[in-house]
Order: structure tokens, then sequence, then C-alpha cells
């Protein structure tokens, strides 16, 4: 067994050798060996956030209220992209403070109003579940935003959510960073 002992080395992104690799796997023929580059089933990238396994159907939609929110506490430059990203993906619709008066609101029908004591009630789980899947007239999220990205909205909805929280003060809402090449007058 000379292999265990001096196995073939690869360089991981350098270009494979054709007459020793394939990536096609129906094309195995001789002593080529089969790689694709892709990374072993049920590998996590690192700094990635665990997998969303419940499927998109009733019970997992019912599941979904025992999942609970990683991000305990977010700081604050993270709770200011949590806010934009609110802003870019679903104030269109929610509106700037979660109240269902966004530029599609009366253009598409069943945007809800976030907060209604049925979805402050609502679990942050259920809440995830929602943004991935997608829920009624709303479609799915996962493309858009990774599975952090989405924890920290629902932190950001919860902020609109609170009695003087960010959707009750516009002072409170994202402000835009200040222009850097704007002249002194």
């Amino acid at each position: 067994m000379p292999d265990m002992a001096y196995s073939r080395t690869y360089e991981a992104y350098d270009l494979l050798d054709s007459t020793l690799f394939t990536n096609d796997m129906f094309d195995k023929g001789g002593n080529k060996i089969y790689f694709n580059a892709s990374p072993s089933a049920g590998t996590i990238k690192r700094g990635e956030m665990f997998p969303y396994t419940l499927p998109n159907d009733s019970a997992g939609y019912a599941a979904s209220a025992t999942v609970q929110n990683p991000l305990v506490t977010l700081a604050a430059d993270e709770m200011l992209e949590a806010g934009r990203l609110y802003n870019i993906n679903c104030g269109v619709c929610h509106g700037a403070k979660g109240a269902a008066n966004g530029p599609l609101a009366g253009k598409v029908g069943g945007i809800i109003n976030l907060t209604l004591d049925q979805y402050k009630q609502m679990t942050d789980g259920t809440m995830f579940h929602s943004i991935t899947y997608g829920k009624n007239n709303m479609g799915s999220y996962a493309s858009q935003i990774d599975r952090k990205q989405r924890w920290m909205v629902i932190k950001y909805v919860r902020t609109l959510q609170e009695p003087g929280g960010a959707g009750t003060d516009s002072t409170a809402a994202v402000k835009p960073a200040a222009d850097s090449t704007a002249k002194p007058m």
C-alpha cells in the first residue's frame, strides 16, 4: 500500500493535470482520479453558522418556534449593518419603521405590519423560517442575505417593535454616513 505512506498531493487552487484528474464523474476511465473541488458533504465553512435544517412545510414552520436566535446581542456597528440590510431587503415593503408602509405598500397585497402584537409575540425562529423560505406573498430571502444576516435583521426588527425603539423615533433610524467629500462652508 504505497499510496497510504506516499499519497499524491495536489495544490487546492492549481489547475489539475487533465491526464491524471477528471471533474466528470462519468469519465473515470483508466487511471484518472475524479476530483471536483467541492467541499465534503456535511462540512461547514469556517465562520459560518450551523445550517437551518427544518423543512419548508407546516411541521417545519411549527417546529421553528423552538429555534433560538444564536445572536444574543449585537454590537453598535452590527446593529447599524442590520438596519442597513433591513432597509435594503425589507423596508421596500414593510417600511422603514415596520408599519407596512414601504414604497410597495398598496401595489403588493398582504404586506404585514411588523409592529402588531401578533408579530411581536412571534418567536425569532418562526420569523427566521419565514425569511428563509418565504411566507404567503413574501418570497424567500435566503439567497439575498446569509444566515447570520437574517438573524441580525430579526434583532433589528425587534428594535422596531419596542416602545420608543427605532420604529417610533425617526432620529433612531439608520443614518447614512457623513459625506467625507463635502466641503465645509
